[in-house]
């Protein structure tokens, strides 16, 4: 499969890789695994922030997980040079800004997790964690970590 012509059929529109704020790189490559940085919502229309089940609802959070998951590709595709060498998505970790009573944890990371799946077909399935947190960087609603799994260079 194309990954680049999936994106396309599908009208999807990458964004640019996103710089680290801090003292760390976005990815590391190490023996066939890509490690990927946790990207924040960031969007055309700026950055997505809140705190799920006190200021956000759920359809917001998993918009947001969402455009975490197309930070993260495009992470891929700035580390990798050609998306056609992820071989499998291996494991997304999704925090989730949310107040004490908010336990809808995985349903805001299902937006990472299907768009996964959605691009990738059967190897975007991946293992995953959903965990809620009170505060991300920078007033995020959610943080998209992964691991992927790569073929080497043609």
């Amino acid at each position: 499969m194309n990954i680049e012509a999936r994106i396309a059929e599908l009208g999807i529109i990458l964004p640019p890789a996103a710089a680290p704020v801090a003292a760390y790189v976005p990815t590391v490559e190490a023996n066939g695994l890509l490690y990927i940085s946790g990207q924040i919502a960031l969007t055309p229309e700026g950055m997505m922030t809140g705190r799920m089940g006190e200021d956000r609802d759920l359809d917001y959070g998993i918009a947001a997980a969402r455009a975490c998951g197309l930070n993260l590709i495009a992470q891929m595709k700035a580390a990798l040079g050609n998306l056609d060498r992820v071989e499998r998505i291996v494991k997304l970790g999704a925090f989730i800004s949310s107040a004490p009573t908010f336990t809808d944890q995985p349903k805001v990371a299902n937006g990472a997790s299907e768009l996964m799946v959605e691009i990738f077909g059967d190897a975007g399935k991946h293992a995953r964690s959903a965990v809620g947190v009170p505060v991300l960087p920078l007033g995020a609603v959610v943080e998209v970590d992964a691991v992927v799994l790569v073929r080497p260079e043609a």
